[in-house]
């Protein structure tokens, strides 16, 4: 699947290891690749993100990702579960960080156990690879591009897709500015 990557694409899963490595996670996750598809300039993710969600409004897309991050990555769905069944996620987080510190939760803590020094992908990063080359089939493309990515993590669900589409990002939203952009 990988020789199916355009060089952009291959920039981004290249650089989704860097974030991770950088914040000392030992795997490779959704946020990770967003957040280098943020760092991508003149490709078309990079453009349809600048149109979507332009570079000032960007800020409260990465605190939205450290909330959520916070809370141990539980969606907004998933705390509106948790509220049905009587638990407030809010009041674990704050108890667990009275007890562990601010950030216990994030699972990104550098003394985490035994590491490899190379962070491996997750199994919902795996997912996102996995469908954005269903993105490039049925969009009848040859090649899978980091617009393929970024469509893909629209469409994977969890808080990465929670926070795009809370800041304008979503599935069809970004097929029409890569659309726009190839027929333009």
């Amino acid at each position: 699947m990988f020789e199916r990557f355009t060089k952009p694409a291959r920039a981004v899963v290249k650089g989704a290891a860097e974030h991770a490595e950088r914040a000392g996670a030992t795997v490779v996750t959704q946020e990770h690749l967003l957040l280098a598809l943020l760092d991508r300039e003149d490709t078309p993710a990079a453009a349809a993100l600048r149109q979507l969600c332009p570079p000032d409004r960007r800020p409260s897309l990465v605190a939205a990702l450290a909330e959520a991050r916070r809370r141990a990555g539980m969606s907004r769905a998933d705390a509106q579960a948790l509220a049905d069944l009587g638990i407030d996620l809010g009041a674990i987080v704050a108890r667990v960080e009275e007890t562990h510190g601010t950030g216990a939760l994030a699972g990104d803590r550098k003394d985490a156990g035994w590491w490899s020094g190379r962070p491996s992908f997750s199994r919902e990063a795996k997912t996102v690879l996995e469908k954005s080359l269903r993105v490039a089939l049925a969009r009848k493309d040859r090649v899978i591009g980091d617009e393929h990515l970024l469509l893909a993590l629209t469409m994977t669900g969890g808080v990465v897709a929670e926070a795009l589409a809370d800041h304008g990002v979503t599935y069809a939203s970004v097929d029409t500015a890569v659309s726009g952009a190839t027929t333009g």
